[in-house]
């Protein structure tokens, strides 16, 4: 295979790399990112803004301008073709007169599915697709497994010690891990539209689950956790800060007629969280409510039972392993996985250090 990349290659790279911009705030919309370019300068260039709109289509061309004309448009993913509360990004690109489009990834929403491409080639503009197709779709991952599995796409994310522990009984947060990769784990909030814990790790370690990086304090996502008999406490972090960053509390069934039951819930939806009433056990049927929602990004951080629930469950997409240096010894809480020993169908993709640390990025074989 040639060396040599090409200019079409190099701005759809541009483009994917812009699209990671607003992953995790663009709600049921996709982060798509939109360069014009024109003699091989970009003219115009968007993210999905937060919320979901406007298109980054539409923006791109609104500050092409003129210069849209005759230009080629990269888009991440195949430009919409149905009337929602805007109008198609197929016909913005049309009336634009730009002269080529090329695509990464092609939309699998049926309302859109080839439309959007048929459409720009029926107006006489060039149209290419599956351009570094497979980079589009890693970046896309989240909204492509909602629109084709009608659930979140699932990243499990593990700390382990280099004796293979994610924790200590009854000791609380024990740091397994040094200040970068906790930075990555904030990164990797800030881009997710969900994370979700289990009621074990929710008590004992009373974490936040926000982002708390410099400048991405806003970017924090909704919160989760599996708590079958309502356990949570409203002195915890989780409810105190409800009213400023969403937490649900997934609850196993609605036993109002417990008297310490609803005061448990009225207790907990006073402070602002919402108590959601479904088996924690039944983990597709949670996925699939969330998926309804609009969620579709979900990021697993723990703990040992809800990982391995996960697993058993079938329903993770990615697993990253964060390898600290330090061991824990015979008191720790065993990580359902390890280095070297990863459930059948999961496949190393990518490797990083961080400090002392190593990160390892495992993903389901296709």
């Amino acid at each position: 295979m040639s060396g040599v990349v090409s200019s079409d290659e190099r701005f759809m790279a541009a483009a994917i790399r812009l699209c990671r911009r607003n992953l995790g705030l663009t709600s049921t919309n996709p982060s798509v990112a939109c360069l014009i370019v024109k003699d091989g300068v970009i003219v115009g260039s968007a993210v999905t803004a937060p919320g979901g709109r406007p298109h980054a289509e539409t923006q791109a061309l609104a500050m092409a301008g003129d210069a849209a004309r005759g230009a080629t448009a990269y888009v991440t993913l195949e430009p919409c073709s149905h009337h929602g509360k805007t109008p198609p990004c197929a016909d913005a690109l049309i009336a634009s007169g730009v002269a080529r489009v090329v695509v990464a990834v092609t939309d699998p929403d049926e309302r859109v599915a080839g439309r959007g491409l048929s459409m720009l080639r029926d107006a006489g503009i060039v149209v290419e697709t599956g351009l570094l197709e497979s980079e589009g779709k890693a970046a896309l991952a989240a909204y492509l497994t909602r629109q084709t599995k009608k659930h979140p796409y699932v990243t499990l994310k593990l700390a382990v010690s280099a004796d293979g522990m994610l924790g200590r009984l009854g000791t609380g947060q024990v740091a397994i891990t040094g200040p970068i990769s906790r930075g990555q784990v904030h990164v990797l909030r800030a881009e997710t539209d969900a994370i979700l814990v289990g009621i074990g790790t929710a008590l004992s370690d009373d974490p936040e689950l926000t982002c708390r990086l410099p400048g991405l304090e806003t970017r924090s996502p909704v919160r989760i956790v599996l708590d079958p008999r309502l356990e949570l406490p409203p002195t915890s972090k989780l409810a105190r800060t409800a009213l400023l960053v969403p937490v649900i509390v997934v609850a196993a069934k609605d036993d109002k007629d417990d008297p310490a039951f609803a005061a448990r819930q009225d207790a907990l939806e006073t402070l602002g969280v919402e108590v959601l009433i479904c088996d924690p056990r039944r983990l597709e049927a949670l996925l699939a409510a969330l998926a309804t929602r609009g969620i579709s990004s979900l990021l697993v951080e723990g703990g040992a039972r809800t990982a391995q629930s996960f697993l058993e469950a079938d329903l993770v997409d990615r697993i990253l392993l964060f390898k600290g240096a330090g061991t824990l010894g015979k008191d720790g809480v065993a990580s359902p996985c390890v280095s070297g020993q990863m459930p059948a169908g999961f496949s190393l993709r990518d490797t990083a250090r961080y400090g002392a640390d190593i990160l390892e990025e495992y993903e389901r074989d296709e």
